[in-house]
């Protein structure tokens, strides 16, 4: 499949086939959703509630997650569950970890022993090209990718514990990608900031981060799923969000001709997520809305994925002994 074809195929969906009413009930399930205060990650929140899961808004602003809190409140008469976590530094996802297991000082109410999903929703796209990371990181690629991924490794140990004691006998890591990464390639040069990537474009490196996010879903897939780890990756539309805040009036008034609603864009999360075909998705690709699409081919091959996960590993491995000495 070309991926012109791929790229009109997904951004022009038929009517979807899952809805909000699908979810089975939740009663139980503990849930994590990064960047949830507003856009898809909110409407995933909203439908999670509704079905009685216990959920986590992690994001980096307390007000902000609680007027969103309080919005879903009185939406769906539950309570989601603040906590703090900023993707653009590793040392904040540390603490963010130790806070939801209570290895550390903390607001959360008691510790979280288990998690069933992780949606590893949050995004930006085009922001000026002088933002990085905490650590100095293209920011689209610490927000998509290595935040993400240093995460997803901290909560392995609960993840995988939680799978040993599920009804079904899995978890789920939900990672967001975008049609966008069939336009992506991966240059090590520009990950970190430096002149390379200062002579990139920002859409250009937000279709970088995209198309790494599908490598290490599929390498999380292949690494993790023999633990009842399913690690799935989505594209989750083109959508009216914040994610476009950092575009021109030119960009923005060309996206917005095939923009579709926010709550769209929760369903193939939704799905993957929840309902029983989602248990049996690990290493897939999920397009809008809630089916399965097929990624570029090479960002699936195990030789990249390892390639990418080993160096992840080493950046955050040397932050953390850097913060230690």
């Amino acid at each position: 499949m070309s991926h012109a074809y791929s790229l009109i195929r997904e951004t022009f969906p038929g009517k979807s086939t899952f809805s909000v009413d699908d979810i089975p009930v939740l009663s139980g399930k503990v849930i994590i959703v990064t960047g949830a205060n507003t856009g898809v990650g909110k409407e995933t929140v909203k439908a999670l509630l509704a079905h009685n899961a216990k959920v986590y808004i992690a994001v980096r602003s307390q007000e902000k997650a609680e007027e969103a809190i309080k919005d879903l409140r009185e939406e769906t008469g539950k309570d989601a569950h603040f906590l703090k976590l900023d993707l653009a530094d590793l040392k904040s996802i540390e603490a963010a970890v130790k806070t939801f297991t209570r290895q550390g000082p903390t607001t959360v109410s008691h510790q979280e022993k288990e998690l069933h999903v992780l949606y590893n929703n949050a995004g930006v796209m085009g922001p000026p090209i002088d933002q990085v990371t905490a650590q100095g990181y293209d920011l689209q690629f610490g927000v998509h990718v290595l935040g993400p991924f240093s995460l997803t490794k901290l909560l392995l140990p609960t993840l995988i514990a939680t799978a040993k004691s599920s009804p079904d006998g899995k978890v789920r890591v939900i990672n967001t990608s975008s049609s966008l990464h069939l336009l992506g390639n991966l240059n090590y040069n520009k990950l970190k900031d430096g002149p390379a990537r200062r002579k990139s474009s920002s859409l250009l490196l937000y279709c970088q981060s995209k198309y790494a996010t599908v490598i290490l879903s599929s390498e999380l897939a292949r690494r993790y799923g023999d633990q009842r780890i399913v690690s799935v990756c989505l594209n989750p539309g083109t959508l009216h969000s914040d994610l476009q805040r950092h575009l021109n009036k030119v960009q923005y008034a060309i996206l917005n001709l095939i923009l579709y609603p926010t709550p769209f864009g929760a369903l193939s999360g939704l799905w993957a997520g929840t309902s029983v075909d989602g248990a049996n998705l690990n290493g897939k690709y999920v397009v809008p809305w809630a089916r399965l699409g097929s990624p570029r081919a090479n960002a699936q091959a195990p030789a990249t994925g390892e390639k990418l996960w080993e160096w992840m590993e080493e950046q955050i491995h040397s932050t953390l002994t850097a913060k230690e000495s």
